[in-house]
């Protein structure tokens, strides 16, 4: 009976190893979370600003645990599991690498913003430049019509214009809208960044 007990607890240990190694964890620093997860950086950056670590992006406060950092600003245990639960449901959402979207809360304030410049049913540009300590930026601009190099995306009401010269870097692409005490903005998801520079506002591929 006891060999039987090791066994099982052996078994949910290597289960609980395999469940947990691809997630945030507390124990983490805030660089090798940007650095494990490029690809989500702008929203990892964000939601780490929401949650009160204004600093990211500092090099003093990256290589703080998130632990360390949180307790150190004064929140809770229980506020570390939130945040926790938060950036793990960053992690594990999905993007459709054949197109380039927008969630739902992106496209209405990208057409409250059309509305007010008096711009309604113009084009949203995305593209990317270089810039930045990562390699490359993102801009986003207006376009009332498409060049003959671009490629036509269209989601949630809204048409997306992308220079065929950038899919390879910028397909898969999906476009949110984050609002937080520290900063609001248009955050970018990327499947296809290989790196990011450590406050997540440019990347390399």
């Amino acid at each position: 009976m006891k060999s039987v007990l090791l066994v099982s607890a052996r078994l949910n240990k290597e289960l609980l190893k395999l469940t947990t190694k691809d997630q945030i964890t507390r124990d983490m620093t805030i660089d090798s979370i940007l650095g494990k997860y490029p690809q989500k950086s702008q929203r990892i950056a964000q939601e780490l600003s929401n949650a009160g670590l204004q600093c990211v992006g500092c090099q003093a406060s990256t290589w703080e645990t998130l632990e360390v950092g949180m307790l150190g600003h004064g929140y809770s245990d229980d506020e570390i599991e939130s945040l926790l639960k938060t950036l793990n449901q960053v992690i594990e959402e999905k993007s459709d690498p054949t197109t380039i979207s927008m969630t739902k809360r992106a496209a209405e304030k990208f057409k409250a913003i059309l509305a007010a410049d008096k711009k309604e049913g113009w084009a949203l540009r995305f593209a990317d430049k270089p810039g930045g300590c990562g390699g490359f930026e993102y801009v986003l601009d207006f376009s009332e019509k498409p060049t003959d190099n671009d490629e036509t995306f269209n989601s949630q009401g809204v048409k997306i214009f992308v220079n065929r010269k950038m899919l390879q870097r910028l397909l898969g692409c999906e476009i949110d809208y984050l609002e937080g005490l520290m900063g609001s903005g248009f955050k970018v998801t990327n499947p296809n960044v290989k790196g990011s520079c450590s406050c997540g506002s440019s990347q390399s591929y």
